[in-house]
Parts: structure tokens; C-alpha cells; sequence
């Protein structure tokens, strides 16, 4: 369990943890000089059953808010201080503000310095004390009186820490990978770079790949040693204080606010949707476009607020909002966030994130609302089956395991799944359906615009139906169709299964004449032009029959005027496969160009086709083949 204390400056957090623990936090000479605390203090506490306490001692000065929230992001339970002889200030309300937003309900109020106050004072402060809490988190918290420097109700107090010690609050849900914010990394001879923090999820283990996020450089390291709660162990776990040794690291790669955590749910976002309370002490409603200063774990970063669910987001409420973020950090679902206003002045508000993958476009329709409401359900497996019934375009299955900070996702239940290497799509069934329904309509009606086409081409149907869906789902859908006899597919083109071109008699005896020049023009292909002149036909007639044979999924236009036959087309997606296979799914134009004997451009040219019809996706420079695409793989699927 993580202690942390809040409260004014100079109402004995320091004192108090060193009376408990017998450590000064007090490290740096500044602080021995100025008797304040300025940086985060760490102590420990061993319990009777054998468990160790962790401390955080924050500063109180109000201008060191901001490093008493990298430390309270990870506390779970809350000794808020008020001094006797002071009485509530400024920085205890603000503490608490702080407290509250980040959902703290467990802690207790600690009236420090007793045996410098009348019995009269202190009773005094009881209702001061009542009247501050109420509303907030700690509303039910108990009240201890003590007096560090006497040992005044010290034994109250461990045995209320140690009791809470007994039940540890519930991280999560089960599977969570393992995340650590950083607030603290320097070097020890022997050892290398360490980094400190709280374990907000997950284990770690001596020997484990880890990696930083966010990190455009996406550095990996190994786990040389761990110190949990103050103690060398081979293995640290959620809830503890811990120091983590590190091989592959330079101290001067890693910084507060950065995160430590397994690779598979390392992400970096600069907008999160979440639920947010803005604090009741506000004067003013929060609205669409405040700047305000965002703290999320050990980090702080300017950001604006675009509330989604409602206009303006009035003192007290809750509502659903965006934050825009000035540079990419790292969170996760259920992390808790607190505000603070453009000048850090004072804390306004703080929340839960429902999505690090906030998205740009769409934010406040009615569907993305839906799939926020969604995300608020109390597990993962609940939150992924509701997702999956909002979201119309399916669920990117890895991101949404790692926006979840799980280590594989929850099981999908009834869907439409497809799997590419290391991402997943899934689409509930109704809605697999209700796709279906719309696309082959459309089929329908593309039949009764334009009879004498076989059918539009799989890129251009996909842009009639479901633009925005994630091409391996909608390439998922058409094979579900197809093997299901709802449609047919002729090379690269779509139609119902009832509906055929015909070819009038004219262009059959075309079709017979071109065939032989076709097959010996091989991987060169032939051109609509020199058909004609070879065959003896007017080149508008033989570019219309060319055109109608492609249409039929008999022959393949390269490009403008230039013809396949299907013969030749296999084999040409036959070696692009194998080219595939030999470098890692990369399609490299210049093997390409030399498999075939082509000349560069016409290499690419054939390229780009695949990547037309599915076979080959273009990223970048990059031509790749599809793993799952069937296209040209047999006499069947062409």
C-alpha cells in the first residue's frame, strides 16, 4: 500500500512521516537549508503481518502543486494534515480538491501539532474539519489528533495505516500488463540507470523487456534489478514504491512523467476523451476551448478542453470532454487526470480516461457517444461486448487491448474476426449484417444503373458501402458473403451471383482473335492499339470489347489501354507472393522487376494494380502483401 500526505506548507507532513518511519524525506541540502520540502520524499513502514507501507511526501507550498500531483497520482491512501495552530489555509483546500478529483475515498484527516493548541482550539477545528470535507471524497474519513514530536496518538494512527494495509484496494481488471510512472531516474555505480515509481498496474520481473512511453525512439531495456518498498525482490507488482535497474538505458533518455512499461501496451496520444467533474469551488462553468494545465501520472502538460456531452460543463457536474494536448503523453483507460487552470493557480478539475485514442473527426455524434458510454463499464469484457454493439466500423482488437493496458484482449464473443500479424479487427454479427444487407443493395442497384458492367471493382464498392471501415474487415466481409453464395467475385470485380454480362457475337469473335496474342505477349501485356492493328479490327471496337472483357474478370487493364490475360496475371501474383514471403510481407519493386524481366516502370505499374484490387496495400514507398487476400491464388478466386 502507497501512503501519500497532503496539506499546507509547514504543517508537519515531514515530521509526522519521520516519526512514523523513523526517515527524514527531506534529502536535497535546499530542503535541509529552507526546512521545506521541495521534491517528492519516499519513506517505508514495516506492518505485523510482514507487509511494507510505503510513504510520499509531498511539498505544500502552493507553487510545488504540481510535484505533489506526480506523487498523489499513485497513492492509495490519503493522510490529509492540518496543523492546529493554523487551522484549514489555502493549500489544504487545494489538496483536497486534489485528492477528491483523483477518486481518493480512502484516508484520514490528521490534525498535527495537538500539543500546540487548547483543547478548545481543537475541538474548534473538528468543525471546520466537517465542514471542509463534506462533499468530498474524504467526507467519511476519520480524525486523529496528533503530536509528532510527543508521540501523541501515533499508536491511533499506525493501527489505522495498518489495518488499511490489510485490505488492499482492487487495481483492475485481472491480465493488466505492467505500467510504472516515473518520477525520479538517475545512476548508481554497479548498476547503471535506475528509474523510480509507483506500479500503477502489472508485474515486473528480473529479466523483463520493458520499454519507455512515450518514446518516438522506441528504445527497449532489460530488468536488471528491483527494489520494492525499499527491499531488493526479483519480482514488484501493482501497489508497490519501486526501483527499477535498467540495461540499455542512459540516465539521460528517460524523464519524469515518462512511463515504464511491457511493450505491448506501450502507446503515446495527444487527445483523450474521459469523464470530468469540475470542482464544486469553481466560480465558473468550464467551456469548449479553456486552456488549462493537464497532470496525468508524473507528468504535466498544456492542453484545452472541448466538451462533448452538453455546451458548458457547470461547477459540480460531470460531462464528457476532450483534451487537446500540446505533446504526446502516455495513459490508459481508468487513468485519473486533474486540472489545473492556464496561470497553475488552482486545481478545477480532474476525471477518469475512457479513451487515449480520441478521435479527431466525429467526436460528439451520436454513435461515439454511445461507445464512451460504452467504455465506462466496470470490466474489460464488458466495456469490448457494448463497444462492439456501438461501433458500426468494427474494433481494433490490439489497440483496444492496449488502450486498456491489458496484455491480449478480452474474447470477442459472436463476430466477424480477422487477424494480420499483430492486429485484429472485429465486427459484431448484427452489425457484420446490417453491412451486408446495405452492400449487397447497393450491388442491386449499381446492376440496374449499369447492366451491360459486370460490377464495380472491390476498391470501389468498398468507397460506395464503407469507406471508413477497416479494409481487412471489409475484405473479412466479402469472404464471408462469397462463401456464403450472397455474391460473386470475377478477378477483381463484385457481383450477385444472378447477374452476367453478356457478350454480343461481335465482340466473342474479338475476344477469340485477341486470346493467342494475349497469351504471347506474356508478362509485357498487350495494348489496346496494336490488338486492333494485329486483329485486323477499328480500335474503338476493340477497346470496347477489351473494356467489357475486363468487366467479365477475363482480362486485367493495367493501366490505360494495356491487357492481361488471367493466365498471366496468376503468375504474376504468384511471384509477388513469393517475393512477399522471401522479405517479410514487403513486395520490393526492384526482386519484383527482376523476377519478371520487366523494366522498372512496368513493374510498378503491375504493383499498383495489385495494390488496386487487394492483393498488395501500399505504405509508403512500400508495396505489402495482404496475408489474407485469396486474389489470384487460384483459377477460383480470380
Amino acid at each position: 500500500m502507497i501512503v501519500g500526505t497532503a496539506g499546507h506548507i509547514d504543517h508537519g507532513k515531514t515530521t509526522l512521516v519521520r516519526a512514523l518511519t523513523g526517515v527524514d524525506t527531506d534529502r536535497l541540502p535546499e530542503e535541509k537549508k529552507r526546512r521545506i520540502s521541495i521534491e517528492l520524499g519516499y519513506a517505508f513502514l514495516a506492518t505485523p503481518a510482514g507487509q511494507r507501507i510505503g510513504f510520499i511526501d509531498v511539498p505544500g507550498h502552493e507553487r510545488l502543486v504540481h510535484t505533489m500531483l506526480a506523487g498523489a497520482t499513485g497513492i492509495d491512501f490519503a493522510l490529509l494534515l492540518i496543523a492546529a495552530d493554523d487551522g484549514v489555509m489555502p493549500q489544504t483546500r487545494e489538496h483536497l480538491a486534489v485528492l477528491s478529483l483523483l477518486g481518493l475515498e480512502q484516508g484520514a484527516i490528521v490534525i498535527t501539532k495537538c500539543d500546540r493548541a487548547t483543547p478548545e482550539r481543537i475541538a474548534a477545528l473538528h468543525g471546520e474539519i466537517a465542514e471542509l470535507v463534506a462533499g468530498s471524497t474524504l467526507a467519511e474519513a476519520p480524525v486523529l489528533e496528533v503530536a509528532a514530536t510527543t508521540g501523541l496518538g501515533l499508536d491511533a494512527l499506525r493501527s489505522l495505516l495498518f489495518d488499511a494495509a490489510e485490505k488492499p484496494p482492487r487495481r483492475g481488471d485481472e491480465g493488466q500488463a505492467f505500467r510504472l510512472a516515473i518520477d525520479r531516474a538517475f545512476s548508481l555505480d554497479g548498476v547503471g540507470t535506475v528509474v523510480t515509481g509507483t506500479i500503477h498496474a502489472g508485474r515486473v520481473r528480473v529479466g523483463d523487456e520493458l520499454a519507455l512511453a512515450p518514446d518516438p525512439r522506441g528504445h527497449r531495456m532489460r530488468v536488471r534489478s528491483l527494489h520494492a518498498q525499499n527491499a531488493a525482490v526479483e519480482e514488484a507488482e501493482a501497489g508497490q514504491r519501486c526501483a527499477v535497474g535498467l540495461v540499455g538505458l542512459a540516465k539521460d533518455e528517460v524523464a519524469r512523467g515518462q512511463w515504464l512499461a511491457a511493450p505491448a501496451v506501450v502507446l503515446s496520444t495527444d487527445r483523450l476523451d474521459l469523464r470530468l467533474r469540475l470542482w464544486p469551488a469553481e466560480a465558473k462553468a468550464l467551456r469548449s476551448g479553456t486552456p488549462v494545465h493537464v497532470h496525468i501520472g508524473a507528468k504535466a502538460v498544456m492542453g484545452t478542453v472541448a466538451v462533448l456531452s452538453r455546451d458548458v460543463l457547470e461547477p459540480g457536474e460531470e460531462a464528457l470532454v476532450q483534451l487537446l494536448l500540446r505533446e504526446p503523453v502516455a495513459a490508459w483507460r481508468g487513468d485519473r487526470i486533474v486540472l489545473r487552470d492556464a496561470n497553475a493557480s488552482r486545481t478545477i478539475a480532474g476525471g477518469s480516461v475512457l479513451d487515449p485514442f480520441a478521435p479527431t473527426r466525429y467526436r460528439r455524434t451520436p454513435e461515439r457517444l454511445t461507445e464512451l458510454a460504452a467504455l465506462q463499464l466496470p470490466t474489460a469484457e464488458a466495456r469490448l461486448q457494448a463497444l462492439l454493439q456501438a461501433a458500426s466500423l468494427g474494433v481494433a482488437l490490439a489497440r483496444f487491448a492496449a488502450a486498456e493496458g491489458l496484455a491480449q484482449w478480452p474474447s470477442p464473443g459472436e463476430a466477424l474476426i480477422v487477424q494480420e500479424r499483430d492486429a485484429a479487427w472485429a465486427l459484431a454479427d448484427a452489425l457484420a449484417e446490417q453491412l451486408a444487407g446495405q452492400l449487397l443493395q447497393r450491388l442491386a442497384d449499381y446492376h440496374q444503373r449499369q447492366p451491360e458492367e459486370l460490377g464495380p471493382d472491390v476498391g470501389r464498392l468498398r468507397r460506395l458501402c464503407a469507406p471508413r471501415l477497416a479494409e481487412p474487415l471489409w475484405r473479412a466481409l466479402l469472404a464471408r458473403l462469397r462463401a456464403q453464395g450472397r455474391l460473386a467475385l470475377r478477378g477483381a470485380f463484385v457481383h450477385l451471383p444472378e447477374h452476367g454480362v453478356q457478350l454480343s457475337a461481335t465482340e466473342q469473335r474479338i475476344a477469340q482473335k485477341v486470346a493467342p496474342r494475349l497469351t504471347d505477349a506474356a508478362f509485357e501485356g498487350a495494348w489496346a492499339r496494336d490488338l486492333a492493328r494485329d486483329c485486323g479490327e477499328p480500335e474503338p471496337l476493340m477497346r470496347t470489347t477489351l473494356a467489357r472483357l475486363a468487366q467479365q474478370g477475363e482480362l486485367h487493364q493495367v493501366v490505360k489501354d494495356l491487357f492481361y490475360d488471367q493466365a498471366c496475371m496468376l503468375k504474376l501474383a504468384a511471384l509477388a507472393r513469393g517475393i512477399g514471403a522471401a522479405h517479410q510481407g514487403d513486395v520490393v519493386a526492384a526482386a519484383f522487376r527482376d523476377a519478371t524481366g520487366l523494366g522498372r516502370k512496368r513493374a510498378i505499374q503491375i504493383l499498383e494494380y495489385f495494390d488496386r484490387v487487394g492483393l498488395l496495400r501500399r505504405v509508403g514507398d512500400l508495396h505489402k502483401l495482404r496475408s489474407d487476400s485469396r486474389l489470384f491464388a487460384d483459377e477460383r478466386a480470380a
